[in-house]
C-alpha cells in the first residue's frame, strides 16, 4: 500500500471515530490528557525558567552582553518549552493514552467485524503493564530519531533535508504507534512487527502526513488508533464490513 492508501485509512478512522458515540468520547478524552499533561509541563518549565537560566549564565553587569543575555533567554525558554511538551505527551501517552488507544482499537475491531479478539488471560494490572512495555519503544523511538536527524541537520549543510526527513521519521513512528496496536495485543514478536512497518514504509508514510498538518493533527493524533486499527484487520482478516455506526 502507498501513501495515498495511507491518507485515505486516517481519514477513514477519524471519519468513523466522529460518528461513533463511544469512539468520540473515547478520542476526545485522549486529547484531553495529552493536551493537559503537555500544558502543566510547558507552565513548569516557564515557571523554573529564571532558576534554569541563573544557573546555566548568571546576568551580566556589561550593557554589551545583557542583548545577548536576553537573546540567551529567549532560546532557552523555548528549549525548555519544547522539551517539557514532549515529555509532558510522552507521559500522557505511556500512563494513560496507551490504555485508551486499546480501548479504542478493541471497541473498532468489535464494529468492523462483528466480533473482539480477548486480551490475553492474564490479570488486568499485568495487561496494563504489558501495553505501557509496548508504548515505551514506540513513543520514545520516534523522538530519539527525530531528535538524532535533527542534531544531524545542524551539524552538515544538508539541514533543510535533514529537517524534512525527521519530520517524516516522526510521521511514520507516529502511524505505527497505531497500527500496531492489534499485532501487539495478539503478542507479536516484536521483530515481526518493526519488519512489517519496513515493508509498508510508504503506506506509514501517507497515515502520518495527517500528523503534520497544523490543528488538524491534534483530531487526527485523537482518533489515529481507529484508523490503524481498521489497516490491521483489512490487512490480517478481511473485515466483513459491516462498520455500524453509532455503537
Amino acid at each position: 500500500m502507498g501513501i495515498i492508501a495511507g491518507l485515505r485509512c486516517n481519514l477513514a478512522g477519524l471519519l468513523l471515530g466522529l460518528r461513533t458515540p463511544r469512539l468520540l468520547v473515547m478520542g476526545l478524552a485522549r486529547l484531553a490528557v495529552i493536551l493537559l499533561a503537555t500544558l502543566a509541563g510547558a507552565f513548569l518549565a516557564l515557571a523554573y525558567h529564571q532558576e534554569v537560566l541563573s544557573m546555566v549564565w548568571s546576568r551580566p553587569e556589561s550593557v554589551w552582553l545583557v542583548w545577548l543575555w536576553y537573546l540567551a533567554a529567549w532560546l532557552l525558554a523555548a528549549l525548555l518549552v519544547a522539551a517539557s511538551a514532549v515529555l509532558g505527551y510522552l507521559v500522557a501517552q505511556v500512563v494513560f493514552a496507551v490504555w485508551v488507544m486499546d480501548l479504542m482499537s478493541r471497541h473498532t475491531e468489535r464494529i468492523v467485524t462483528g466480533r473482539e479478539a480477548p486480551p490475553p488471560d492474564m490479570p488486568a494490572l499485568r495487561w496494563f503493564a504489558f501495553l505501557v512495555a509496548q508504548e515505551v519503544p514506540r513513543a520514545v523511538l520516534p523522538v530519539g530519531v527525530s531528535l538524532l536527524l535533527l542534531i544531524g541537520g545542524w551539524l552538515t549543510p544538508a539541514g533543510p533535508v535533514v529537517a524534512l526527513l525527521s519530520s517524516l521519521a516522526a510521521a511514520v513512528f507516529m502511524a505505527w504507534d497505531n497500527t500496531d496496536l492489534v499485532p501487539a495485543r495478539r503478542m507479536e514478536p516484536f521483530g515481526r512487527r518493526m519488519g512489517r512497518l519496513a515493508g509498508s514504509l510508504g503506506f506509514h508514510i501517507g497515515f502520518g502526513l495527517w500528523f503534520l498538518v497544523p490543528v488538524a493533527n491534534l483530531l487526527f493524533l485523537a482518533f489515529a488508533p481507529v484508523g490503524g486499527t481498521l489497516h490491521a484487520l483489512g490487512a490480517s482478516e478481511a473485515p466483513h464490513n459491516r462498520q455500524r455506526s453509532g455503537t
